[in-house]
Formats: C-alpha cells, structure tokens, sequence
C-alpha cells in the first residue's frame, strides 16, 4: 500500500496534514498517538470507508481492515459469523478462519453466540474476520483491546506469521507496546506522521 499527501477534514478542522506512508510487503508497522490523534480517520481513509479530502491511496490485491468497534451480531454463532463472512469473501473453505482461531485460542467457542462471549472474544472473532480471508495488507485497529497476557502474546504470533508470508501489516495504537517488534514504527501527531526509532530486542 501507498499512500500520498493524504488529507482529511471534518467541516473546518484538519484532522490529517498530509500523510505519506508505504506498507511494503512483509513488513509489520506500527502507528501511534494519542486518543483523538486521528488514528481511527487514518485507517478509515486507508481501507476506503471515507474519501480523503486530497491525496491518494494505492494497494494490490486484498486488504483485510479490522476497526476498533466490534463488528459482529450477537445473536449468530461464532460459527455463523464464519459462514456468512465466507460467503460474502466468496471463500472456498475455512481452513484459514480455523488456523487463527487455533492461534488466537478461541476455537471451543465455535458454537457460542457472539452475545456471550467475554469482551476479549468477541475481539478474537473480530480479527479472525477480518483475516480469514487471507488478505495481503492488514489494517489492524487496537487489535488487542481486552486481551489478556495470553492472547495478547499470541496476537503478535499471529502478527510474525504474517509477515514472514509477505503480508503488509498496520497496527494502529494509542499506546507503544514492544516497539521492538516492529520494522517500523510513527507517531501521528498534528495531523502529520513522524518516524519514530525502533528498539531492537
């Protein structure tokens, strides 16, 4: 992915300055700044879900976009969640689905309805969603939100898996956690993002 002199604006307010970001292929970035930073606007306008007022976006093949709000229907099983969103990926199996779901430890649920499941469930099914089809640029919104230690270690296995298949991987948070997992790490700040060093482990 992409991205050049992107601009956003609500009204008068400039949210996002002029944004210019690549995600190359196999690589795990990381974006940070705090609440109200525009973090969430970004990745909106990265996954197409708002026009920026000026720039561009550019990326092949499929993008996988998991947001910060849970997008899942209490009343379905986890399991139904897969098979609707197998038909709408147009997916031959799910054999994907399944592999992080193993990964992120939430299989057994298979058969629970999304409604009561903990909070940190109803994110592993999030993410699995918007995975499971295999995408080649991952846009990941506080992914880890109501993680425990557990899961929150293996979201980052999860995370290498990825790269090392030559996904592009975003991870957008107001908080930077083990920065040394990343190839590359900014700061969204005053609409702008700034290249941050990362600490090797």
């Amino acid at each position: 992915m992409e991205v050049v002199g992107v601009q956003h604006r609500y009204g008068k307010r400039l949210v996002l300055r002029g944004i210019d970001l690549r995600l190359p292929a196999g690589a795990l970035t990381g974006v940070v700044g705090e609440n109200g930073a525009g973090k969430s606007t970004l990745l909106k306008v990265l996954a197409g879900e708002l026009r920026p007022t000026r720039g561009t976006v550019r990326h092949r093949g499929a993008f996988g976009y998991c947001p910060q709000q849970v997008v899942v229907n209490d009343a379905l099983t986890v399991r139904q969640h897969l098979a609707f969103f197998q038909a709408a990926f147009r997916l031959d199996g799910l054999r994907h689905a399944w592999e992080i779901m193993d990964v992120l430890g939430f299989a057994e649920y298979a058969d629970e309805r999304a409604g009561v499941l903990s909070g940190g469930t109803r994110q592993k099914l999030n993410v699995t969603l918007a995975l499971m089809h295999d995408p080649q640029v991952l846009l990941l919104d506080e992914p880890y939100q109501g993680f425990d230690w557990d899961t929150y270690l293996r979201f980052w296995e999860l995370a290498s898996r990825l790269r090392e298949r030559g996904r592009s991987v975003l991870v957008v948070s107001h908080l930077a956690y083990d920065t040394e997992r990343l190839d590359e790490l900014w700061r969204l700040d005053g609409g702008r993002l700034r290249s941050q060093t990362v600490e090797a482990a």
